[in-house]
């Protein structure tokens, strides 16, 4: 039982909106079988950051909750995701000086490096999340993009570097924590969203992942299979509905409503007398509004929310020949799911677009809701956990094997063996690791030291 138990993992989505748990294991075929999902309502989280702790507590306690019922599973451990108006990134080139060049590049060297990165100096309160390298040169020679086992004195590479404020950051472990569980990784949620819609084919023709939360619109783009450009955008599907209420003088829940049944990006959809009838509040008589009207107001907001994400699809250089996104854009997250949303991003950007699902790594019999777009954050994050997991696995196996082997080989000259075989070890485990995995493992020991 215990090894089945081990197999599960469990996402945590701390969203705007919503907060979701998702519990998933891989079945036979290795995809992945979700067995329980639970969702609450978001009261204490504004544009992706945390701004009230008690309220956020008690919506994942009852996520949780809701989740453990479905599906048999006690939550204990979570991999949750980052987002929020605060994260933010930019381009840095690093190089080191080989002190021996006769001896080949291994993962210590790219370990320095990356630790060197690491080490630049940020805005006051900010912190360094991901250092991910883009391509390396070796002693001038570019575009390689593995650089163990080649011989060389200068190792230099670009990265791409993801930056977000320290507080926001220990906020999120602080409500995990106190909810009574473990944070077993972290992960940017623009690269959950990609892991679990996008594919390789994608990722390397080149491909721009927009993801439409309530409180922020994440962007990830993806070239020749490595991710190189993440932005978060402060705007959502919530300034959607928060123009519908003003401009129609109605209450949220009647806007959010009316955004999902009868919104539409495209005002030329609507004929002029295709009316609504809103129920007035407490006796008062009902309103009566335009579907045009109503698209106009959602139109407007939309281009401006796309728009800004092309402009950092622009930074990003996406007009250059080497830089091209063959695949276009994919659009993702609770927002995706606006009517006439993929033809209004075709006409401004000019890109082929697609709507996002989750299922292509889900099993087949997963119902309708999990393979909704609004759900790919917390499929990508428990897609994530399973992989990190099989990693451990392996590197636990090949651990315990070389441990036996180093027992079995000599018994009476134990401290020779002793001293040699941490060593051994470590040269199975160290190439199993990337970078986020001694990211994720630098960040908890940060959250421990913040307690």
């Amino acid at each position: 039982m215990k090894e089945v138990e081990k197999e599960i993992a469990v996402g945590l989505d701390i969203g705007t909106t919503k907060i979701v748990a998702m519990a998933g294991r891989y079945n036979e075929y290795g995809k992945m079988e979700v067995l329980g999902v639970g969702k609450s309502k978001s009261l204490g989280v504004h544009r992706g950051v945390v701004n009230n702790i008690t309220q956020t507590i008690q919506s994942i306690q009852q996520a949780v909750q809701e989740a453990e019922s479905v599906s048999g599973v006690k939550i204990e451990k979570v991999t949750v995701g980052i987002a929020g108006q605060h994260i933010r990134s930019l381009q840095h080139s690093d190089y080191i000086t080989r002190p021996n060049a006769d001896a080949v590049i291994d993962e210590n060297d790219i370990d320095t490096l990356c630790n060197q990165v690491h080490k630049l100096v940020m805005l006051p309160g900010e912190e360094i999340l991901h250092v991910l390298p883009q391509e390396y040169k070796v002693d001038g020679q570019a575009e390689i993009k593995e650089p163990v086992g080649m011989y060389g004195g200068r190792l230099e590479a670009n990265f791409h570097v993801v930056v977000g404020q320290v507080t926001s950051i220990r906020n999120i472990g602080r409500c995990v924590k106190s909810s009574g569980l473990e944070l077993s990784d972290v992960t940017l949620e623009p690269l959950a969203s990609a892991n679990a819609v996008l594919s390789q084919e994608e990722k390397e023709a080149g491909v721009a992942l927009i993801d439409i939360g309530g409180g922020t619109t994440d962007l990830a783009i993806f070239k020749d299979g490595i991710i190189r450009h993440t932005a978060v955008i402060p705007f959502g599907g919530n300034v959607i509905t928060e123009d519908i209420k003003e401009g129609c003088s109605i209450i949220e829940k009647q806007a959010e409503l009316l955004k999902i049944k009868f919104g539409s990006a495209w005002p030329g959809e609507n004929k002029e007398n295709e009316i609504v009838s809103i129920p007035g509040l407490r006796g008062r008589e009902p309103k009566e509004i335009t579907l045009k009207n109503l698209s106009k107001i959602i139109h407007a907001r939309v281009v401006e929310i796309v728009e800004q994400v092309f402009l950092e699809i622009k930074n990003y250089g996406h007009e250059s020949p080497k830089k091209k996104l063959i695949a276009g854009i994919v659009l993702t997250g609770g927002g995706a799911q606006l009517k006439h949303l993929k033809q209004l991003v075709e006409y401004i950007t000019g890109m082929d677009t697609r709507i996002g699902y989750p299922n292509e790594h889900l099993a087949g019999d997963s119902d309708s809701e999990t393979t909704s777009p609004m759900y790919a954050t917390a499929v990508g994050l428990v897609m994530d956990s399973l992989t990190h997991l099989k990693k451990q696995r392996a590197i636990d196996s090949r651990e315990a094997m070389a441990q036996e082997s180093v027992q079995t080989e000599t018994e009476p000259t134990m401290d020779s063996e002793h001293h040699e075989e941490p060593v051994a070890t470590e040269t199975i485990s160290k190439p199993r690791r990337n970078i986020l995995e001694k990211w994720t493992e630098k960040f908890k020991e940060f959250l421990d030291n913040a307690e």
